[in-house]
């Protein structure tokens, strides 16, 4: 009996957390790209940050993910720490509702949802509509896990010592606390914990005196997923995690002297005790949020003290934006992914910028700084890619999948930029200087209008690729044509000249018609930049 008992929780609370995870998922690809505009408005003031993370929250089905989100952002300079505080005091807010739909005693219907849930699922047309048909069958598994774990737990009504365990919980509200935050912890999941908690009143051996402290613990426990998703991050990162952690201990400090009468408050919500401990969570987490929203600038600059400034110098050069964690949640990732492709971007217009000097100059510091930062180029770009490959394994919506392609297109073309410019036209200003020869007054004018008009071109191909605008996009593909007869016109000229006998027209010839051509190639690339923005749904 003990053994089927374990194995039927066991497997009841794994229908939980997988139903729970099917709920986010669809949610999330039905949202799509509107995620991030949601996310978009956080910057804007403390309650649309606080309606915003109870609105995202909602949807990933996860406070903690919520959290590890901002943590993310944080450490990649997206937001700063007093525009996370709103947002995650309305995380805690969101995850009440899941809290709240499995106190509902729908067990009759679970099944019913099941069946839509699969219907739609697997024979919508529409992808939207499986995506719905995806949470709407999670839904129905975690109905279906409560009442297992319900049924399994019959037995126990009889059973003298479970009772008196649970009687002790009552007396021990610390014990019960503990125990909640550390299986939250373990889980992931303060619903999965509250869900369990749910089944355990509604069987009648839970008392809502012994449920509250563990719901109290299970708010504790899910700050350990963003506690550490921060571990390594800058000190901004760390300190959105400590500022979660902070809101929920001071939140459940301040409850514990009041147990008595918030346990009494709450009896007067319901008679039921699955629906008191889902008030419970959602009265701790609304007052929470009510009490420290109208301090978030002072709580920010407290928590600026707890966690000073610490020196990030030494560091390696690597990736900024591509945070693991966005991986959950394609859309995100993929605008880490286009971050990271601008930096890259932005090192690849230094070293064009920077390669006219080396090209007509003596400076050897100039060639040495273009090959270091060729070599940051090709660490973002295999950063990049990887990061990409990781994201395609995940269920991605058309769009998604369209972007994706985009981006992998622009960090080829960047990388294939600058390897011209690092082995192409560095080895060609080495060979200058090897043989101590000089470009004509008008060799070096011509050499640096074509290399203005193909700068200017990379520059409108990166904002073209930034904000997806298929004018700009159109404009680098115009130039295209220009651009090749210009560098036509330059390279007849240059032939001219050597017609004519100048002597330094004729000693640089060669290394002069070679630039003419890598910065014809590089301008190839550009336009190859651009292309993808105009195949891109805007």
């Amino acid at each position: 009996m003990t053994i089927n008992m374990l194995l039927g929780l066991f497997g009841g609370m794994a229908m939980l957390l997988y139903g729970m995870r099917l709920v986010g998922e669809g949610l999330q690809l039905a949202a799509g790209g509107k995620l991030r505009h949601v996310l978009g408005t956080l910057t804007s003031n403390r309650v649309k940050g606080l309606l915003a993370g109870a609105g995202i929250t909602a949807i990933i089905q996860s406070s903690g993910a919520t959290t590890v989100m901002l943590v993310s952002f944080a450490s990649s300079g997206l937001i700063t720490l007093p525009q996370t505080l709103g947002v995650i005091l309305g995380a805690d807010i969101g995850t009440t509702l899941t809290v709240q739909l499995i106190a509902f005693q729908i067990a009759d219907y679970a099944l019913v949802l099941v069946g839509v849930g699969f219907a739609l699922l697997f024979w919508a047309k529409r992808k939207v509509f499986r995506y719905v048909g995806q949470a709407i069958l999670g839904f129905g598994l975690i109905f279906v896990s409560i009442q297992v774990m319900g049924e399994v737990m019959v037995p126990l009504r009889q059973s003298v010592l479970v009772s008196s365990l649970l009687i002790a919980l009552g007396d021990q509200p610390l014990v019960g606390l503990v125990v909640a935050a550390v299986f939250t912890a373990l889980v992931c999941s303060s619903a999965a914990t509250l869900g369990l908690a749910i089944t355990l009143a509604g069987q009648g051996l839970l008392s809502l005196r012994a449920a509250i402290p563990i719901m109290l613990g299970a708010n504790i426990g899910t700050c350990a997923t963003a506690l550490a998703s921060s571990l390594g991050g800058n000190t901004e990162a760390r300190r959105v995690a400590v500022a979660h952690t902070a809101f929920k201990v001071v939140g459940v400090v301040a409850c514990l002297p009041l147990l008595s009468p918030f346990v009494r408050m709450v009896g007067l919500t319901a008679t039921a005790g699955p629906r008191q401990i889902a008030n419970a969570h959602s009265f701790f987490n609304v007052g929470m949020a009510l009490l420290l929203l109208p301090f978030t600038t002072l709580l920010a600059g407290g928590i600026a003290r707890m966690v000073p400034d610490r020196t990030e110098g030494g560091k390696l050069f690597g990736p900024k934006y591509l945070q693991q964690q966005m991986l959950e949640t394609p859309a995100l990732a993929l605008g880490q992914a286009t971050r990271e492709a601008l930096r890259m971007a932005d090192c690849v217009t230094e070293m064009l910028g920077k390669s006219l000097d080396a090209l007509s100059t003596d400076d050897l510091d100039l060639i040495g700084f273009i090959e270091e930062q060729d070599n940051r180029v090709d660490t973002l770009y295999q950063a990049i890619k990887r990061y990409l490959i990781q994201l395609s394994e995940a269920r991605l919506t058309e769009e998604q999948r369209a972007r994706e392609f985009g981006i992998l297109q622009v960090i080829d073309n960047l990388e294939n930029i600058g390897d011209i410019l690092d082995h192409n036209l560095m080895k060609l200003a080495e060979k200058r200087l090897r043989r101590r020869v000089h470009f004509s007054v008008a060799g070096r004018q011509e050499i640096g209008l074509l290399h203005q008009r193909v700068r200017q071109n990379l520059e409108i191909a990166i904002a073209a690729f930034g904000s997806n605008d298929a004018g700009l996009a159109r404009q680098v593909l115009e130039q295209k044509l220009e651009i090749s007869q210009l560098e036509r016109s330059l390279r007849q000229a240059h032939i001219q000249r050597l017609h004519e006998g100048y002597r330094e027209s004729i000693d640089t010839s060669e290394i002069h018609l070679d630039i003419l051509t890598n910065l014809k190639r590089i301008d190839s690339h550009i336009t190859a930049i651009a292309s993808p923005v105009l195949e891109r749904p805007v």
